[in-house]
């Protein structure tokens, strides 16, 4: 038997500075931590029937008036606060059943949905969070393939929260895996950083700028739920322009 060739995995700190195209074909995993992952998920755990990021408010409202309406809604945030006119926040106890069974749900915030909406190209692309960690590593275990960790940051900026997530993906994977992985440099120092934070999530998020800035504005009870890893045991993959919940086997 030919000896596979090892696992490439690579992380970046900077989606902003991504070219579409340079992730055609690629496995891309898309980490939003606070809060887009997480919402994501509990909307599609909870009966969401898909949700479409989009990178700014003309595209949402472009894409909900060739919708139907009392199946569409619209979440999302800018600066932490749900848009004027949108249906719902980036707060993932907004996403209850009651709210979105069913619903398709055009879905813009100021980090994640952009981050999306740049790996359209992706050969599989991949939404995670801490509460559906496992969920996302079984699968690349499954593909077998060479990944990229995306950390969507907050306003440009670098974000410890993703990046601890990104580390917890990698060290998991090679636990979980019999293939050699190679990490690039900023995988290492991802890893390198989840060891240091990684095993108190709830008190890196707390102590995270973007953390405390969703304390101050009155939103703190979101990082707990945040911070519970496997608690939303979903995966979300987006295929074409739309992110639904994994039933069938990945694109190998």
């Amino acid at each position: 038997m030919d000896k596979k060739s090892p696992i490439q995995v690579s992380v970046n700190f900077a989606p902003w500075q991504i070219e579409e195209m340079s992730l055609n074909d690629k496995t891309v995993v898309v980490i939003d931590v606070l809060r887009a992952s997480t919402t994501i998920a509990m909307a599609l755990q909870n009966g969401a029937k898909e949700i479409i990021p989009v990178s700014n408010i003309e595209s949402a409202v472009k894409i909900s008036s060739s919708l139907y309406g009392d199946v569409t809604l619209r979440g999302g945030e800018r600066n932490g606060k749900m848009i004027e006119g949108f249906n719902l926040g980036n707060s993932p106890a907004e996403y209850v059943r009651e709210a979105v069974d069913g619903k398709s749900i055009i879905f813009l915030t100021t980090n994640g949905s952009a981050a999306m909406v740049k790996g359209r190209y992706a050969k599989n692309l991949l939404i995670a969070g801490f509460v559906n960690l496992t969920s996302v590593v079984d699968m690349l275990v499954r593909l077998e393939s060479d990944f990229t960790l995306i950390c969507a940051g907050q306003d440009n900026k670098f974000c410890i929260e993703d990046a601890v997530c990104a580390g917890k993906i990698i060290a998991a994977f090679e636990h979980a895996t019999k293939m050699e992985v190679l990490p690039d440099d900023s995988a290492l120092a991802a890893m390198a950083l989840e060891k240091s934070v990684g095993k108190a999530v709830l008190k890196m998020l707390r102590q995270s700028a973007h953390g405390k800035f969703l304390t101050e504005i009155g939103l703190g009870d979101d990082l707990k739920t945040c911070a519970a890893v496997d608690s939303i045991p979903v995966l979300p993959l987006l295929s074409g322009n739309v992110i639904r919940a994994s039933k069938e086997n990945p694109k190998l």
